[in-house]
């Protein structure tokens, strides 16, 4: 079995090959930096839309809150009326 295993070729690694290898995952992380920067500024634009969007749903919920309130006092005002009329 070992002797159908293809075998493969050895690198030497050295001090330069490794200093350059060095210098390059520092470069591809330096560009990694430069685009979790640009992912953060859109970020900060969906933050203010969302902003935006709670202010209006707030301003919603405060209208249905207001609509139901005054659409149950005229149906007890209406049933309080039938009951006295009747």
């Amino acid at each position: 079995m070992v002797a159908s295993m293809a075998v493969m070729a050895r690198e030497a690694w050295t001090d330069e090959r490794l200093d350059d290898l060095k210098e390059n995952v520092n470069q591809r992380f330096d560009d990694v930096d430069k685009r979790f920067d640009q992912v953060d500024k859109r970020f900060d634009k969906v933050d203010a839309r969302l902003d935006r969007i709670d202010t209006r749903i707030d301003s919603m919920q405060r209208t249905m809150i207001i609509c139901f309130s005054g659409m149950t006092t005229s149906i007890v005002a209406a049933v309080i009326g039938a009951s006295l009329l009747g």
